[in-house]
């Protein structure tokens, strides 16, 4: 097949299909990010993905990572991936899908069909990749906070320098750690936490508020009435927030005024940047030792930074990838560092990639 013409038949559209979050990055600079908790609604994830790529300009082809296989809704990351990629096969219309491996290369539909498990969690090595080709030849670690998770990956001379390359080994090794600034549940960041004069206080082990809460008491996070996605359904705003960290302790917002919910949100920020900047320095430490760089990125990229401070102090130089690609970007970097990857090759026949994915 000869080299694609320019325009339409050439451009990419890079999907990162996540459980809570789609993302996507156009070949023409445009990015999006567009809640859809696949869970609730497994069934509609093709339609949401069309209507994701209704959006942007025209594409001639599809690059795919995911993270949506680990959804409870699929009873395994086996039938999630083959459930992703029916669902992205829909979006994509006819057009050539070509999805990101663990193994670091882009592989086609039917390689993925007969091993699966090569396209499960491989968003975060297509962001490594890039950042690691970003930083050159120096010693660098990439920190990626997102709603959900973080990333804490090693980068060493121009390479993705880590232990682990599934989600249980790099849970195991701390490149994964399961915390970000939407969607954790505080009672999974501290059992007790710091309230004014009165010292720590237990918090109840219920779903009452999220890092969200925390975030959006603290001014990191802007409110946003018309999203529902909070622990009580109720809108995402700075009073609504106050509420859910009341039940926390056992209160509403009768009891619990404005200065205790910045302090108990003060608190357990601090209680996740220390977990988050501990880990941070475990990865570096079991893997390329004092980094001379480190990369934030993420819709908590404000939070990431925090982290490298605490972690590593002034000393690193810190590149921001909401410089880089704006902030749009940054929350989709995995969706633009997979954009990046894909038009990394653009006289790649059809035959050639297959054969270099198959």
């Amino acid at each position: 097949m000869d080299r694609p013409s320019d325009g339409v038949d050439s451009a990419w559209l890079a999907l990162d299909v996540g459980g809570a979050n789609l993302k996507a990055a156009h070949g023409g600079g445009q990015v999006r990010t567009v809640p859809f908790e696949v869970w609730k609604n497994p069934e509609g994830l093709g339609a949401a993905l069309s209507s994701l790529a209704g959006t942007f300009p025209g594409f001639g082809r599809i690059a795919l990572t995911m993270t949506a296989e680990l959804c409870d809704c699929y009873r395994t990351r086996l039938e999630g991936v083959l459930a992703v990629i029916a669902a992205v096969e829909r979006a994509a219309a006819g057009r050539p899908v070509w999805t990101w491996g663990t193994d670091g290369r882009f592989h086609d539909i039917e390689s993925i069909r007969r091993e699966p498990t090569l396209a499960a969690a491989s968003n975060w090595l297509a962001l490594a990749t890039v950042a690691a080709r970003l930083i050159g030849g120096r010693r660098g670690i990439l920190i990626d906070v997102g709603s959900t998770t973080t990333d804490l990956i090693p980068l060493d001379g121009g390479r993705v320098a880590v232990r682990g390359r599934s989600d249980r080994q790099r849970l195991r090794s701390r490149e994964l750690v399961y915390a970000g600034v939407r969607r954790t549940p505080l009672s999974a960041l501290a059992a007790e936490l710091a309230l004014g004069e009165e010292g720590p206080i237990g918090l109840a082990a219920e779903l009452f508020a999220t890092t969200l809460d925390v975030f959006l008491t603290t001014g990191d996070i802007s409110p946003d009435p018309g999203d529902r996605a909070t622990a009580d359904g109720r809108p995402a705003t700075v009073e609504a927030a106050r509420d859910r960290l009341a039940r926390m302790v056992g209160d509403d917002r009768d009891g619990f005024s404005s200065g205790d919910a910045l302090g108990m949100a003060r608190a357990a920020e601090a209680s996740l940047v220390g977990r988050l900047s501990e880990a941070a320095r475990h990865v570096c430490a079991s893997t390329i030792g004092t980094p001379e760089v480190v990369v934030v990125a993420g819709s908590g990229e404000f939070l990431a930074d925090r982290v490298a401070v605490a972690a590593f102090g002034g000393g690193p130089a810190r590149i921001g990838l909401a410089g880089i690609w704006g902030p749009a970007g940054s929350t989709a970097a995995c969706a633009c560092a997979l954009l990046g990857l894909s038009e990394g090759e653009p006289g790649l026949q059809e035959s050639e990639k297959g054969e270099a994915g198959g």
